[in-house]
């Protein structure tokens, strides 16, 4: 079965457009952590912290990851038919790129755990929504919930250890 040239175009740019949206969500944050690696290294940390370079390429296969996932329930049902799968994926990237101006740029460390922990809930959320539509996208989220479980382990413990840093 061939699909059609403007079902194409359309899934084309549908995929465009939900990768567009993750990655600005990582452009929002990677705003706020221009000097993150400068900062980070100042920072205490315990000894399973990774470096600061990881952080960048994990990331970026992370948002691939979720453009992907919500790519894959939008063209199943579309935003109207996958809506509330949808919005909750949106509103988790919205807590995600906040995560990194109220740590890295507004220094502020029990915040950016309130919000690591909201974000690790409505990224649960997203993922059970998007395995209902389409399993495979909610796959697609299981190392992006596994990378922001260790998030907030470090979140906490960096926090903890550097009270003065990050009032």
């Amino acid at each position: 079965m061939t699909m059609h040239p403007s079902s194409r175009r359309r899934t084309l740019l549908g995929l465009l457009a939900w990768l567009a949206t993750a990655y600005a969500a990582a452009a929002v944050g990677a705003t706020a952590s221009v000097r993150a690696a400068a900062f980070y290294g100042q920072l205490a940390r315990p000894d399973w912290a990774p470096p600061a370079w990881l952080f960048g390429p994990v990331w970026t296969v992370l948002y691939t990851l979720m453009g992907i996932a919500a790519w894959l329930v939008w063209r199943v049902r579309g935003f109207a038919g996958a809506r509330a799968a949808l919005v909750l994926f949106l509103v988790q990237l919205a807590l995600n790129a906040a995560w990194s101006w109220l740590f890295f740029a507004w220094r502020r460390g029990a915040i950016a755990f309130a919000d690591i922990v909201v974000l690790w809930i409505m990224i649960a959320a997203t993922l059970a929504g998007f395995w209902r539509v389409r399993p495979l996208a909610g796959a697609l989220l299981l190392p992006y919930l596994l990378w922001v479980s260790f998030a907030a382990v470090l979140n906490y413990a960096v926090w903890r250890l550097n009270p003065s840093l990050l009032g």
